[in-house]
């Protein structure tokens, strides 16, 4: 393994089998109506298959028999088949099978049907529930161990559905990746004239017990926050006190790399604030990357599959 890869896994890997059947006519996906009015959510786990934490929350709930009292629910596991493969020896290389799932959410990419990928055939099979979803979030976690982020995207009513869940603090509104477009911006998702709403949480680190509690945290504020449920109805435990007051991070430009030549200049886990302009953090095929104005935030550096074209970090301005 390399420096990058030696974070302990802290937790159990589910086994996810029981769920392959489904009960809305897609494997490992549940669906449950209230048959009252209300908004249909969508909580999302396994964008990457090495991201634990978001399976374990939504087995859960699953397990837990968590209903609707308001509107619906849906419950899936995306990128099974990558979880699957999962080797401790080499934790990353489940991140995915062919390609990476949360980069091909745009309508081109998935009507193209001379394009064809493990991820692009679970991307279309999820595609006609998720046009029905009013408001979905993705669970996700990070390699490094980072303070919990909820990337809300570029458009204010991220912003809002952010600060309105209160955890986790830290929210980053970000356009995405250079590669692809990701799950929480597809369709209405990415609309600002559309009700429909999206959040990404980045829990903590992949396999830190920690990012369960967040995962956990997350999704019931979220259906709390959705109308969908009362309070008494979550499973006990998973709601934790607030991390504290919201620090929105506005992502101005992401740092690609050239080639696999990309080094940083000290051990970033992320959220590292540089108070002057034209700092040095790393260097791409050898020239210096230095931020770009005083107060700059490193937002998720990681080289763990650097290549040419890969976002390795992202600058941002803290807003508040």
């Amino acid at each position: 393994m390399s420096e990058q890869e030696k974070y302990p896994i802290e937790v159990e890997f589910p086994d996810l089998r029981a769920y392959a059947e489904g009960n809305a006519g897609i494997p490992y996906v549940y669906s449950y109506d209230s048959g009252v009015p209300g908004k249909h959510t969508m909580i999302n786990a396994l964008t990457h298959g090495n991201e634990v934490c978001g399976a374990i929350a939504v087995k859960g709930l699953l397990d837990a028999g968590v209903r609707p009292r308001r509107g619906r629910i849906t419950l899936s596991f995306a990128n099974v088949e990558a979880y699957q493969r999962f080797d401790p020896e080499k934790p990353d290389a489940s991140r995915f099978v062919d390609q990476d799932f949360n980069r091909v959410w745009t309508g081109a990419a998935l009507d193209d049907e001379s394009r064809d990928s493990s991820e692009l055939r679970r991307a279309r099979a999820l595609r006609p529930m998720l046009d029905s979803v009013d408001l979905l979030l993705d669970l996700h976690s990070m390699h490094e161990r980072c303070a919990p982020l909820n990337v809300c995207g570029p458009l204010d009513k991220g912003i809002a559905l952010a600060r309105k869940l209160g955890s986790p603090s830290w929210i980053i509104s970000d356009e995405g990746h250079p590669e692809g477009r990701r799950m929480r911006d597809y369709g209405d998702f990415g609309n600002p004239a559309s009700d429909k709403n999206a959040l990404l949480i980045e829990c903590g680190q992949h396999w830190e017990a920690a990012a369960v509690t967040v995962a956990k945290d997350s999704c019931a504020r979220f259906l709390l926050a959705a109308g969908n449920l009362d309070a008494a109805d979550l499973p006990a435990g998973w709601l934790v006190p607030d991390a504290g007051e919201p620090r929105v991070v506005r992502v101005t430009e992401p740092i690609v790399a050239k080639s696999i030549d990309f080094r940083f200049a000290g051990p970033y886990k992320g959220l590292e604030t540089f108070p002057a302009a034209g700092s040095v953090i790393g260097w791409n095929e050898g020239v210096p990357v230095q931020t770009p104005y005083p107060g700059c935030v490193l937002v998720m550096p990681s080289l763990r599959q650097v290549r040419a074209g890969v976002t390795v970090v992202r600058f941002g301005r803290l807003l508040d």
